[in-house]
């Protein structure tokens, strides 16, 4: 079992992409984390966060960008 980052000093940003109408359909990430990436709720900056390797969040990122998610 891999160990859990302490998250509760890293920097999180948002997508200058993100929003809706309200602006308020955002994830956040975190870049400072070798070997994962970090993604939580921007409105519920307390709740869980999503591990992701390198190439889930590629994945993700390339959904997205295609329409796809």
């Amino acid at each position: 079992m891999r160990a859990t980052p302490d998250l509760s000093t890293t920097h999180w940003r948002k997508s200058s992409y993100s929003g809706g109408e309200q602006g308020d359909e955002c994830v956040e990430v975190c870049d400072d984390i070798p070997g994962a990436v970090p993604v939580r709720d921007s409105k519920n900056t307390a709740g869980p966060v999503l591990m992701l390797d390198g190439a889930a969040w590629q994945s993700f990122v390339d959904g997205v960008k295609d329409g796809r998610l």
